[in-house]
């Protein structure tokens, strides 16, 4: 998995948004962490976890000729509720109920890959109903985190039905064992009394 790439031209991104900071916000980023882990894609796929970079994503957007989206998306559904988005529903979905800075910073980086006539012709986002949102240091609710393996699999069906040859891996790679890899950072995690979770309401409010 990459979060820079040399060259922005690719047939296909698979995008991971959100912040693993806060809870469910971090489903995009764990789902691009569990398919480079287990998944091996060809040449011309590229895995990228977007993070909240916002409109430093557009130049990958646009050099894309297809692209896949993981999010945590307010659809108003139970929590853990996967839901898929394609094509010109993809921009109404991204904007419809902002959870958070990413989500409005990637539905502007829609919108300036349309206006350049740079949008990828085929999008697809994959997202899930988060269930917490507002506990900082937080990893995926239980109910969000059973949805990763559903989420991916999603995925490599859209990018075998699009021509490339996905294979699972014989074992996992990335950056599972890295501070930021999802076991690794849930064993890390201090207690509540030992450090806030929910936040600071003068920083929230800034």
């Amino acid at each position: 998995m990459s979060t820079l790439m040399e060259d922005p031209c690719c047939d296909v991104l698979v995008l991971g948004i959100g912040n693993l900071l806060w809870a469910d916000e971090g489903f995009g980023v764990r789902c691009v962490e569990h398919l480079a882990a287990q998944w091996q894609v060809p040449e011309g796929v590229t895995v990228m976890d977007g993070g909240t970079q916002g409109l430093y994503l557009l130049p990958y957007v646009q050099g894309a000729k297809r692209l896949i989206v993981f999010d945590a998306i307010d659809y108003g559904l139970p929590p853990g509720t996967m839901k898929r988005v394609e094509g010109d529903e993809v921009p109404r979905f991204m904007g419809a109920k902002k959870m958070s800075l990413h989500q409005t910073g990637f539905q502007e980086v829609i919108a300036a890959a349309d206006l350049t006539g740079q949008l990828p012709e085929s999008l697809l986002l994959i997202g899930v109903q988060p269930e917490e949102l507002e506990d900082y240091g937080g990893s995926l609710r239980p109910v969000v985190k059973a949805r990763l393996d559903d989420a991916v699999a999603m995925a490599v069906v859209q990018l075998r039905d699009w021509g490339h040859a996905v294979e699972r891996r014989e074992s996992r790679v990335g950056a599972g064992d890295t501070a930021l890899g999802m076991a690794v950072y849930e064993a890390g995690r201090p207690s509540a009394d030992a450090a806030s979770r929910i936040g600071d309401d003068r920083f929230m409010a800034a």
